[in-house]
């Protein structure tokens, strides 16, 4: 929860700035260079923290395959939700779909977005996704109670390190083991789905 405050502070006084006209017109290029180089070093550090956490291979390795299952079956209910969003927005087929496949990786999607559309649907990205963490963390009771274990970690999908907390205390251990693995693969499912959509949609 404190994470996506600071973010959302973050958001909220670049939006400001750029209202206000706090930089100079000619420091775009280089927000637009610093950005490019962020998401670059966020793939790294992704592609890294997998490779380095042992801990997330060995689950890969012990758990029967069934259990690719999970982060399957929340991928398509995201894009089913993204769907029915898409019927009620005034937006493309396209951005909805990319919005979506952030799996609630507000940071890399959103940044992903800003460099292969643009900002504001990059915004959008970042908003709607860390609106999908902060209700995990607070809703993951309701979502044990009415939808089983499984229901606080497919409400988290991608952020669900995050939501670790709330997911250990609704869920328990087995699922809280599956919730790593979910969150594993869909933070390698984020830069795939996102660049394909953008290349085949």
């Amino acid at each position: 929860m404190k994470e996506s405050i600071i973010v959302l502070f973050f958001f909220s006084f670049g939006v400001l700035g750029g209202r206000l006209d706090l930089l100079p017109a000619d420091w775009l290029g280089l927000v637009h260079e610093a950005s490019n180089l962020a998401v670059y070093a966020m793939l790294a550090a992704v592609g890294m923290s997998l490779g380095f956490d042992s801990r997330a291979w060995r689950i890969l390795r012990d758990l029967k395959g069934w259990v690719v299952l999970v982060p399957l079956m929340i991928i398509v209910g995201t894009f089913l939700g993204g769907v029915a969003a898409w019927t009620m927005l005034d937006m493309s087929f396209r951005d909805v779909m990319a919005v979506a496949a952030g799996f609630g990786y507000y940071s890399l999607s959103s940044m992903l977005i800003n460099q292969l559309a643009d900002v504001s649907l990059g915004s959008m990205a970042l908003i709607s996704n860390m609106v999908r963490e902060l209700v995990t963390l607070l809703f993951a009771p309701l979502f044990a109670r009415v939808f089983g274990g499984l229901g606080p970690l497919s409400a988290a999908g991608a952020a669900s390190d995050t939501c670790l907390p709330a997911i250990i205390r609704t869920s328990g251990e087995r699922n809280t083991i599956l919730g790593i693995f979910s969150g594993m693969v869909l933070t390698i499912a984020v830069p795939i789905f996102v660049t394909s959509i953008f290349a085949w949609l």
